[in-house]
């Protein structure tokens, strides 16, 4: 037994279901992670973990109704679940958008809890107690839990997991409650046993309800290999109708600004109506809309009041429900048939009546004044959602003031407790019991908490709250500094936890700016400079600020801000902030050499520092650490431990699976954040890139331009999204749409510099070489400037300096541009750049059978120097034009074929 056992926390867990299952696996992981010493208790009654009423169904045919690339179970991995269906079953086809079998996803999860359990054998215990938990008491600052049987555990927190809510089925008059061919739950054990048994004949049954639990049903209860390939079904409901589906390919959600949308169900109800409208009218279908807003559902919930929510219950819900629970294609084409073969029927009614057949089954009344002669009647309408009616022992236990001094309390007419972050409040305002919960109980205050998706985000916070409550991490830093020789006075910290040498009024201003850097939006740098104005002495900022005007193009006067940085990190400073202040000195002295050297050392030692990563690995900006892309992308890999699942690290790491031509994976993980951050400029990017490199110019022009209009309004480098979206229209051949964007957002003066160079420049030789007239380049190369144009510092610039040149047909400036790049000492300039400048100098002058055999062989070269593959792809879309131009239209044919971009154009 290892020496720390006795004095290592217990946690105990109420329900062995997924989300109690997904508890234990986060806290096993994390305890791996700091090498904490735990013991983990699970009262679940059944034999297996990971099932529970949603996932304990023995049935194939039972679908999930998420896709699988939406089932990960965790959240920093969201391809992870579609990863092991592929090892699992190496020879079956896996896609992410495949709709696989629940019982499928309970094995999966057990079988991580159970890696993850051995990767932790020596610090971490699970005990699985088949036993239901009915009683919770306090036991000094934790609590003990008494058993159905009467045994006791007694834990240092205890997590309250016991899923979904029991079915309802106060609808139905008690001559229906009272008859045994009355299933008042399919869910229980065997519920459904007893009418594939039966045999006097294929007796008509009879299903209240027609949503997804209906489909689950009709399914188990139709086919040969369910006893009955004759039987026939009626399934009734308010609507008569059933629900939705998925659509046939993957779509994008569309996410709004919420932010000016109120609190009332009334005005919610009009931005709601607003929203569907705009994207359905942009993409044709009503999907995107409606999964975009279930990733503001959450924020727009905890806004209402509890009337406003109980209104939207009572009035909204139910079409809430019907568009949000899709089922699978595969179970409505299977109910399709059915209803073809005369086997299923919809009905628009509710009962009202039952009374028994005298051959045995039921008369029943609906409300439409029909009468149906049924063997069964299934209850399919769902679970209760007054927590305080399920009679469930243990929720019985917290509701009533037996707890130690005061009960836990609800929250919104009973659906679910009141928590603060998952810990449960209770009726004297205090969320200090030892007491959390997750999932469906958190439903009067979430609205949307029953879905994998949210569970398992929900299970790795709440896990991270138990380790750092109950065995706290030692702080690295020191939390405070000497003033005046008086005792430490705590410090502010930044975003990620790191320790600021500043007022607290200073922080809270700069933390705004790092969040807008963070989300890739404009104006950071005045948020930096405010701060200053509060604490001119404040070291970081100054740093910061000169950072963004020297790595991202802010306006700002990077020598003065400097200057002040390394002025005021000798008034106060830790070591994290002085390396920080050298590292921006040394990328301003030297961005190639030392700059490097230091920004690398410094992130190992600082991994958290989000400034300094912003630097090395920019996914729109112009320098970064290396040219070399496997170096960024060790690095970025290579951060994972420090970040775990956090938004921004995910969009980072999102645009390097992209840059690895790993697409799939890309789009899961930039979904993954957006959901958390639909402010993610970094994740947008990646997920551009994505719908590009792919071929989905339609589709990626429509849900890049909302997102700019909606959640990106304030984003930064909206020329570089405009030059996305331009992209898109070039290779769908809508050039009068490619003109209007020019206009409204890249030609100068409203785009200047770098950006001018990058974006427009290029922009306008891409569509000179579509067999288009673009606008002139002259205004343009204005807006370049000289600098950029005859004395470039990276070969990144010099490649878009020497196209620019060739959009403004301008051999001597190309010229001037090979002279510079002849003389410099990098290698990537007085080879690889002076070959471009001489293919290109070859097509202004025509001599197009030159020009196409110096690209032939330079444009392979260029993957670590001239930027993105989007990026790279002018000098294909050059090269091609030269073939074609040279009489080699097969040649250009060939290369343009293998273009995934160009698919379907």
């Amino acid at each position: 037994m290892p020496a720390d056992r006795v004095t290592r926390p217990t946690i105990l867990i109420a329900g062995g279901g997924v989300a109690g299952t997904l508890v234990t696996l986060h806290l096993a992981r994390l305890a791996a992670r700091r090498s904490t010493g735990l013991d983990i208790v699970v009262l679940e009654p059944s034999d297996l973990l990971g099932r529970g009423v949603a996932f304990g169904t023995p049935e194939d045919r039972h679908l999930l109704n998420v896709p699988a690339s939406g089932m990960s179970a965790l959240p920093e991995e969201p391809g992870h679940f579609v990863a092991w269906r592929a090892e699992d079953d190496p020879d079956k086809p896996t896609h992410p958008y495949d709709f696989t079998g629940r019982r499928e996803f309970s094995r999966y999860v057990r079988e991580l809890l159970t890696e993850s359990l051995q990767a932790a054998a020596d610090l971490v215990s699970l005990r699985h107690v088949q036993q239901q938990a009915v009683t919770v008491r306090r036991w000094g600052a934790g609590a003990e839990v008494t058993t159905s049987t009467g045994r006791k555990f007694r834990a240092d927190a205890v997590v309250i997991a016991t899923g979904l809510p029991a079915a309802g089925w106060d609808w139905a008059p008690e001559e229906l409650r009272n008859s045994p061919f009355f299933v008042p739950s399919p869910w229980a054990p065997g519920a459904l046993d007893v009418i594939r048994r039966d045999r006097s004949g294929p007796a008509p049954v009879l299903m209240v309800g027609a949503g997804l639990t209906m489909v689950d049903v009709a399914l188990s209860l139709s086919g040969q290999d369910a006893g009955r390939d004759d039987r026939v079904l009626h399934a009734i409901s308010r609507s008569g109708r059933l629900p939705r589906t998925h659509a046939r390919a993957p779509k994008l959600p569309n996410i709004p600004d919420v932010s000016e949308w109120g609190t009332s169900v009334a005005e919610l109800r009009k931005h709601v109506t607003r929203h569907f409208a705009d994207v359905v009218r942009a993409s044709g279908d009503w999907r995107p809309a409606l999964d975009g807003l279930r990733v503001q559902v959450q924020t727009l919930w905890g806004r209402m009041s509890d009337e406003e929510r109980l209104a939207f219950v009572r009035d909204e819900s139910a079409y809430w429900n019907v568009l949000r629970h899709r089922m699978p294609l595969s179970s409505a084409d299977r109910l399709n048939e059915l209803r073809s073969a005369e086997k299923l029927f919809l009905h628009r009614a509710s009962v009202v009546g039952a009374e028994p057949l005298g051959r045995g089954g039921l008369r029943v009344s609906l409300s439409d004044g029909s009468t149906q002669d049924v063997g069964w009647v299934v209850n399919c309408t769902g679970p209760r959602t007054d927590i305080r009616e399920l009679g469930n022992p243990l929720l019985n236990d917290l509701l009533t003031p037996v707890y130690g001094v005061a009960s836990a309390t609800v929250a919104t007419g009973g659906m679910g407790f009141r928590t603060v972050n998952g810990r449960l409040i209770d009726s004297a305002g205090s969320p200090e019991a030892p007491l959390w919960t997750l999932g469906a109980l958190r439903r009067g205050e979430l609205w949307e908490t029953t879905a994998v998706p949210e569970i398992r985000t929900q299970a790795l916070a709440l896990a991270t709250t138990l380790l750092d409550t109950l065995a706290p991490l030692p702080r690295r830093l020191a939390d405070g500094r000497v003033v005046s020789g008086h005792h430490p006075v705590a410090r502010p910290r930044d975003l990620l936890g790191l320790p600021l040498s500043t007022t607290a009024e200073s922080a809270a201003i700069f933390n705004r700016g790092l969040e807008r850097v963070m989300r890739l939006e404009a104006g950071a740098e005045d948020l930096l400079r405010e701060a200053l104005e509060h604490d001119p002495d404040f070291a970081l900022a100054h740093a910061a600020l000169a950072m963004l005007g020297h790595e991202a193009g802010a306006t700002a006067n990077v020598q003065a801000s400097l200057a002040e940085a390394k002025r005021a990190i000798q008034v106060r400073g830790d070591d994290r902030e002085r390396s920080f202040v050298d590292v921006i000195d040394r990328r301003v002295s030297d961005v190639r050499r030392s700059g490097a050297q230091a920004l690398i050392a410094h992130i190992a030692a600082y991994p958290r520092d989000v400034l300094a990563v912003s630097a090395a690995v920019p996914t729109i900006a112009f320098s970064g650490v290396t040219d070399l892309q496997q170096e960024a992308w060790a690095l970025v890999e290579g951060l994972a431990p420090a970040y775990g699942d956090h938004w921004w690290y995910i969009s980072l790491l999102a645009f390097t699976r992209q840059e690895q031509s790993r697409f799939e994976e890309a789009a899961l993980l930039a979904e993954s954040a957006l959901a958390c951050e639909p402010s993610s400029g970094h994740a947008v990017h990646a997920q551009t890139h994505v719908m590009y490199e792919t071929g989905q110019h339609d589709e990626g022009r429509v849900w890049l331009d909302h997102w700019v209009t909606e959640t990106g309004r304030s984003a930064g480098y909206r020329a570089h999204f405009a030059w996305h979206a331009a992209l898109h229209e070039l290779a769908l051949g809508d050039l009068d749409a490619v003109r209007r964007r020019y206009k409204a957002h890249l030609a100068p003066p409203a785009v200047t510099g770098v950006r001018a160079l990058i974006d427009s420049a290029s922009l306008l030789w891409r569509w000179r070489l579509v067999g288009d007239q673009p606008p002139s380049a002259a205004p343009v190369i204005e807006a370049i400037g000289p600098a950029l144009l005859k004395t470039p510092q990276t070969p990144f610039i010099a490649l878009h300096a020497a196209i620019a040149l060739t959009a403004n047909n301008d051999a001597a400036g190309l010229a001037e541009l090979r002279e510079h790049a002849l003389g410099s000492s990098e290698a990537a300039m007085h080879t690889l750049v002076v070959a471009a400048c001489e293919a290109l100098t070859a097509v202004v002058q025509e001599n197009w059978s030159h020009a196409a055999q110096i690209l032939e062989d330079l444009y392979p070269k260029l993957d670590n120097i001239a930027g993105s593959a989007a990026q790279r792809e002018v000098f294909q879309d050059t090269l091609i034009h030269c073939l074609v131009q040279d009489g080699r239209q097969e040649e250009a044919s060939r290369l343009l074929a293998a273009r995934p971009s160009r698919q379907g154009c």
